[in-house]
């Protein structure tokens, strides 16, 4: 059957149609539509926003426009020495050029033609900055704070972010807000920019669920969603993806599901697969990671890799050779009084503070504590082989918990009855009675309490080296010294909380080139199917080089899927 005759039995027809409304199917259908495309967006769930809304919105893009607005210089040689130090050889050299060549491209287009507004980091160090070639800031990019306002009637469309990750029941804050409001007090600063936020906010939930006032991974969606309603882009929400329909070897199109009813999509350019990869899928996560019984993923529920498994129907290959085939987080859980399961990930607001210690069951530390989440993680997984480190328990004193919170518990919390109830948090008035009711080895964890104490005093973690890269004493707390990651552990109670390997989404995906089109097992590109986001497999090969490495090439690989979709070169894209 002809690609025209099986239009025939399209109950519509579009020139592309994206599944999946995170950055990289955003970015794609934006593009596409820029250049004149007709373009539909189907998303699963009845929020517009999937994973990037939930995230910390941190974008990679090395030599971007904003880079030397803050005074950086960068290089295409750094950066290709610094990802082959980290990669070896499972650098796509071909996926990495397209990523250098086309992500500050896709920044100055998005700027120039949508809502997407970008601020550099002067100081924000890739995560392995000991290594040749890392930067200690200019490489990443934020998305502007966004007023949900513009949003209008279409606010509650978007994602709701995390809401462990939320204050006062509904308001969104960034690391100086924190500092502020902990500090409203301390100076006239302080309390005027805190009751800013405050009086903001209270205005908000006169008219709204949450406050308006969105950043990070929100504002990313926030904004991503405002330029599709401006481009009147359709984005039908509850419509899943059910199967793709070929024309011979050709993806022409796809069935959907929407209310328990079927219908037929055509699709003249192409397909692009946005769904998030497979991080809420059980049986993909027993196959592809490891220890899954004991894993939490921080991902939305709806990832269930339904763009992977519709693309394997099409005669797609998923990648095999990634070092690991997820992006890793150290993830705490508590047990509710209603029953639910609270997670928070420990990415970057206690770990690498002073005055904490990660250790295992046998009582002893296994890691640097202010490292990655994703090497975190990674090391937890080693450990493990050799003494049960799974779950693994951070430790630190009452002086550590009033200034810098721990997990769910947040700094000076004015009651820990609710954690101590739930057993998330384990309080005890010697570390001997910690060990105890952890039931880790008591003369280990003592040993380690007293070796974290003396590096404390010198400076140096002569175990583990704590606080020796920039990226550690970037995440630590500058005003201690002499070094801003570590500090004793001597102040009664004591207390500790369990945490288990988990994601914040998944590297393993589609094959696919440097143009974003989905290979088949013969590596032959797949006629009218492009895939983006973590449907993709990860150009880092599940290596985790910097903040932003998911959101960075998930939006420029959206982006060269709709110029591909356009027959538009990189040039006829600019503004």
């Amino acid at each position: 059957m002809s690609a025209a005759q099986a239009s025939q039995h399209f109950d519509e027809e579009h020139d592309v149609v994206v599944v999946g409304s995170g950055a990289g199917g955003m970015a794609a259908a934006l593009t596409a539509a820029h250049h004149g495309l007709d373009v539909l967006v189907i998303e699963k769930t009845d929020s517009i926003g999937g994973s990037t809304a939930v995230s910390g919105g941190a974008v990679w893009i090395p030599m971007n426009p904003h880079s030397r607005e803050v005074g950086v210089e960068d290089s295409r040689e750094a950066v290709l020495a610094y990802l082959q130090a980290i990669l070896g050889n499972r650098m796509r050299r071909d996926m990495i050029d397209a990523f250098l060549d086309a992500g500050p491209r896709m920044v100055s287009f998005m700027e120039s033609n949508t809502a997407l507004r970008f601020v550099p980091r002067a100081v924000s160090p890739d995560y392995q900055s000991n290594l040749e070639g890392a930067s200690t800031g200019g490489r990443t990019i934020d998305p502007a704070p966004f007023d949900g306002r513009e949003l209008g009637e279409n606010f509650n469309l978007l994602r709701n972010p995390i809401a462990e990750f939320l204050v006062f029941g509904g308001m969104m804050v960034g690391r100086k807000d924190i500092d502020s409001l902990l500090g409203i007090r301390s100076s006239w600063a302080n309390f005027r920019d805190s009751t800013k936020l405050l009086l903001r906010y209270g205005l908000d939930r006169l008219r709204y669920p949450r406050g308006t006032r969105l950043l990070m991974g929100n504002a990313l969606a926030g904004r991503l969603l405002k330029s599709a309603l401006d481009r009147k882009i359709p984005l039908r929400t509850r419509t899943a993806a059910a199967k793709l329909l070929l024309d011979g070897p050709r993806v022409v199109g796809l069935e959907v599901e929407r209310d328990g009813l079927i219908s037929r999509i055509g699709a003249r350019r192409g397909v692009v697969l946005a769904t998030g990869g497979f991080p809420a899928n059980a049986a993909m996560q027993a196959d592809m990671l490891p220890h899954a019984d004991q894993h939490y993923s921080m991902a939305p529920i709806g990832n269930t890799g339904d763009g992977l498994k519709l693309a394997r129907e099409a005669g797609a290959s998923i990648e095999t050779d990634n070092v690991g085939n997820a992006f890793w987080t150290p993830v705490s859980v508590m047990r509710d009084r209603d029953g639910r399961d609270i997670r928070f990930p420990h990415l970057i607001l206690d770990r690498q503070k002073p005055g904490v210690i990660a250790v295992n069951h046998a009582g002893r530390r296994f890691v640097n504590e202010a490292i990655s989440y994703h090497e975190f993680v990674e090391a937890m997984h080693r450990a493990h082989e050799s003494e049960p480190t799974i779950p693994a328990y951070l430790v630190c004193d009452a002086s550590f918990l009033r200034n810098y919170g721990l997990g769910l518990v947040r700094p000076a919390a004015r009651s820990l009855s609710r954690f101590l109830d739930s057993g998330y948090l384990v309080a005890a008035n010697t570390v001997a009675e910690l060990a105890r009711k952890l039931g880790v080895d008591a003369v280990n964890l003592a040993a380690s309490v007293a070796q974290m104490n003396q590096a404390a005093a010198s400076g140096h973690d002569p175990a583990f080296g704590k606080g020796s890269t920039a990226y550690n004493r970037y995440l630590g707390d500058p005003a201690h010294q002499p070094n801003p990651c570590l500090g004793p552990i001597e102040t009664p109670p004591f207390y500790a909380v369990r945490v288990f390997p988990g994601d914040i989404g998944t590297a393993a995906g589609l094959k696919t080139d440097a143009k974003a089109r989905v290979l088949d097992d013969e590596r032959r590109p797949i006629p009218g199917l492009f895939a983006s986001g973590n449907d993709m497999n990860s150009i880092m090969a599940g290596a985790y080089p910097g903040a932003g490495i998911t959101l960075g090439p998930a939006l420029t690989f959206g982006y060269i899927a709709g110029l591909e979709l356009a027959n538009a070169t990189q040039d006829e894209a600019q503004p």
